[in-house]
């Protein structure tokens, strides 16, 4: 049977079908497979330690009716086998609590999390909102993680060698206060600082306070980052958004990009992440 419509007609047919396919996949690709991958970006940080320290850094788990425990699995296996001396978690622990929760599978996953040298989180928004602020502290507790609000500890290498460690409380929802953190601070000598804050653009508040590394989280690297187009941006992370920043001589921060979503369950361009520090000397 001859086909009567015209060329130009046939071709621009073909060229919507073309589109809404490439659309479809890219959809696809956003909601079901990469906020299901998970990368590890590892650095190494100049410190004057004897035998190099092993940080991990993991962020917005978010968990949700989306990404479920049997979803953080994944990133507990991936997480040992890094074989830490130390894990951070900088907050934002369930995405909207009231909506979705399982506290006692939660806690006998993150209970399986190993490291040398103890497990601390912060707070995050998420941690505040929809009825997380009432059971975040006990979920951290009863899972063997510690629970740093304004507070900071000093954490022993070896020997005389010492980390300190301050976690701050979450700047949207809660209230930080580095008072207490800073007379610890400058009360002992140390080999390497790190400050936790939840929301990445309060590092400049800080940044001249002498900390070695600030690490954050909150931003999600703008979950979904395409070539040419701006990046999505979330309040108090619109001017560090991903990765490191060098805030001064000594001072740098570094911007998790997270492992959960928020909003819209889907990523784009930005694959969740965990991050490993070697703390060593430099050769």
């Amino acid at each position: 049977m001859k086909n009567h419509l015209p060329k130009f007609l046939r071709v621009l047919i073909l060229f919507i079908i073309l589109i809404l396919l490439i659309v479809f996949g890219v959809l696809f690709y956003a909601f079901k497979i990469e906020p299901y991958l998970l990368r590890t970006k590892q650095y190494t940080l100049n410190a004057d330690f004897t035998k190099p320290l092993k940080i991990v850094q993991v962020s917005d788990i978010q968990i949700s009716k989306h990404f479920t425990i049997e979803n953080l699995k994944k990133v507990i296996n991936k997480i040992n086998e890094q074989e830490a001396d130390i894990v951070l978690f900088t907050g934002d622990l369930y995405e909207i609590y009231a909506e979705y929760h399982d506290d006692e599978a939660l806690i006998a996953e993150l209970s399986k999390i190993e490291s040398r040298l103890g497990k601390y989180a912060i707070w995050g928004n998420r941690d505040y909102g929809g009825g997380a602020v009432r059971q975040y502290e006990d979920i951290m507790e009863k899972s063997g993680i510690y629970l740093l609000r304004n507070e900071a500890v000093s954490i022993t290498v070896t020997g005389e060698e010492h980390l300190f460690l301050a976690g701050l409380d979450d700047a949207l929802l809660g209230a930080p206060d580095i008072t207490e953190i800073m007379e610890k601070f400058t009360d002992h000598r140390y080999l390497y600082s790190i400050l936790m804050t939840h929301e990445p653009d309060t590092a400049d508040l800080y940044s001249k306070l002498g900390f070695d590394l600030i690490v954050a989280g909150h931003s999600h690297g703008g979950q979904v980052n395409i070539p040419l187009l701006p990046q999505i941006k979330t309040t108090l992370a619109e001017k560090y958004v991903d990765g490191f920043y060098s805030l001064n001589d000594q001072t740098s921060l570094y911007v998790n990009s997270g492992i959960g979503t928020s909003r819209f369950p889907m990523r784009l361009g930005v694959i969740p992440e965990i991050t490993v520090f070697s703390l060593e000397r430099e050769t």
